[in-house]
């Protein structure tokens, strides 16, 4: 008996557990229909959504209120999108939350400032229409002379009012309003009378040319494309895009540039004492420079640190106008062109820095960088086993520029503009490694070695030959920098991350076959791998 009550006992237990978890079952899948659709009769603003999924309610609700808002100014449309279905969307959470369940329900449409008014903002940009100042507007080559733009009034959307309409229109449930904005007239601050006024030259620079008249014609060229030169507000002006391609074809000449560090005589050679002029005058006028890059030789006509190459199809010098007016430019280029010439770019326009206050660079050497390998040409005219030293070598160089600022003479800024470095010049090296000798008459003769020989110079002169020749080494070109002759150019990087150094060439003086100091320049192309040619600074 004690037996049979214990088993009856236990049955009775799981009977009754096996229950409650059947009822919690059933409490389980009702809650999940109440979810999946609602089994209660509710609407939504005379909507009703009984028997609906929350997906199918919010459709529903929607359809119920057509939005077409839309809003007109001056002949032009804009469709307001529609702002409710956030508002929708947290009515729904609230009603299939199953929490205090009510039969009917009114859309909320309070709170939607930021949607509303970033609606009127996009109308705004759309059609506020800046006030345009009287403003140089071309050039007359014919007068030398600028001609100067008319004022025009502007317009400004009222905000404002266009903001409350749209709040009182969703209030008043009218979501298919028809609104009109308004627009206010604003009035230029600088008439054209003004204008002509207040132009003036805001930034110049000066630097003199060699004598090479190749050379001179180049920058005559380059000069003529900036002369008279409109950058409107905002306008970036690009070098390279201004003078198009240095072709013969446009009346470029020859002149030396560098190639992969290779000497060359490249049409267009010259030009970039005329982007680095540009660059000074920019500068000084307060203008913003988005792309300069520094050559790879230190400059003449310049301070190193303060150029600015170019070469077309690759490294280029840009700027944009960051005042509020049109700026011009003028180029000067006086002299002959068989001579040295003076070239001034000048930069004009209304003042953009205050009164009293100047810019200028200060660049200084921070370290000089060893010269690459000496080049070594095999030089049978040479006694045996001797050599001589054509060209020395010089040392390359880094430079730090700084951007100096003063307000009535008195420095109030000076900090760090842009890092530059500069490759050395290898020496150039002859010697005779072989046991013979071929004579001025071409013979050739076995010599027993001489210290205290003398040889000719290039120039005609003696002097003493090395007897500390190299046992071994490359035989290359005099005006092939060791390390070059590839077909692609690896511009050397500077000390500023964001900085290379660009082959340039310096032009060649009438009568001379030997490189000169070639130009700076700054600016960042490490995606760049083909060749590019750069004209030189000159002497």
């Amino acid at each position: 008996m004690i037996a049979a009550a214990g088993v009856g006992l236990i049955l009775l237990i799981l009977v009754i557990a096996l229950a409650a978890k059947g009822c919690r079952s059933g409490q389980n899948a009702g809650n999940e229909t109440s979810e999946a659709a609602l089994d209660t009769e509710v609407t939504v603003d005379g909507v009703s959504i009984a028997g609906m999924s929350k997906e199918q309610a919010r459709t529903a609700i929607l359809a119920g209120y057509s939005w077409s808002m839309e809003v007109s100014y001056d002949g032009d449309t804009y469709q307001v999108e529609n702002l409710i279905g956030d508002k929708v969307d947290e009515l729904l959470d609230e009603i299939f939350s199953g929490e205090e369940l009510k039969s009917s329900y009114t859309l909320d449409t309070s709170g939607m400032d930021a949607l509303i008014e970033a609606q009127v903002q996009a109308m705004a940009d759309k059609w506020d229409k800046p006030a345009k100042n009287g403003e140089i507007s071309g050039f007359d080559k014919d007068t030398n002379s600028f001609i100067y733009s008319g004022e025009e009034n502007g317009v400004v959307i009222d905000q404002e009012k266009l903001t409350a309409d749209i709040k009182q229109a969703i209030a008043d449930r009218n979501f298919t309003a028809k609104l009109q904005a308004e627009g206010q007239e604003v009035e230029p601050e600088i008439t054209e009378a003004e204008a002509k006024e207040m132009y003036q030259v805001i930034g110049q620079y000066s630097t003199t040319t060699t004598a090479n008249k190749d050379r001179n014609t180049n920058i005559k060229l380059a000069s003529e494309c900036l002369e008279g030169k409109i950058i409107q507000p905002g306008e970036t002006f690009s070098f390279n895009d201004t003078t198009g391609p240095r072709s013969e074809d446009k009346g470029y000449k020859p002149a030396g540039a560098y190639l992969d560090g290779k000497l060359v005589e490249e049409p267009g050679g010259g030009v970039c004492q005329v982007s680095s002029t540009l660059y000074n005058a920019v500068v000084f006028a307060g203008i913003k420079t988005t792309e300069r890059h520094a050559h790879s030789f230190e400059p003449s006509y310049v301070t190193p640190g303060e150029d600015a190459a170019v070469s077309y199809g690759g490294p280029d010098m840009k700027f944009v106008n960051n005042s509020d007016t049109a700026i011009a430019l003028r180029a000067k280029l006086e002299g002959s062109l068989s001579g040295r010439m003076k070239l001034t770019i000048s930069v004009v326009g209304i003042p953009i820095l205050e009164e009293g206050v100047t810019y200028s660079m200060h660049s200084e050497k921070v370290a000089e960088i060893d010269p690459p390998e000496p080049e070594y040409v095999e030089d049978l005219t040479l006694p045996p086993h001797t050599e001589k030293i054509i060209k020395q070598a010089e040392n390359g160089s880094r430079w730090t520029t700084n951007l100096v600022i003063k307000k009535n003479g008195e420095v109030i800024s000076d900090e760090l503009l842009h890092n530059s470095t500069y490759k050395g010049h290898s020496a150039v090296i002859h010697r005779n490694e072989t046991d013979e000798q071929v004579t001025s008459e071409g013979e050739s003769t076995t010599e027993s070695l001489n210290p205290d020989m003398t040889v000719p110079t290039i120039d005609g002169e003696t002097s003493p030959v090395s007897t500390n020749a190299p046992s071994s080494g490359s035989t290359q070109s005099p005006s092939q920098p060791a390390g070059s002759g590839t077909s692609e150019s690896k511009p050397a990087q500077t000390t500023a991350a964001h900085e290379e150094t660009v082959e340039t060439a310096a032009p060649a003086q009438e009568g001379e076959n030997t490189p000169e100091t070639a130009d700076p320049v700054i600016v960042p192309h490490p995606e760049q791998t083909k060749a590019t040619v750069q004209d030189g600074p000159g002497v």
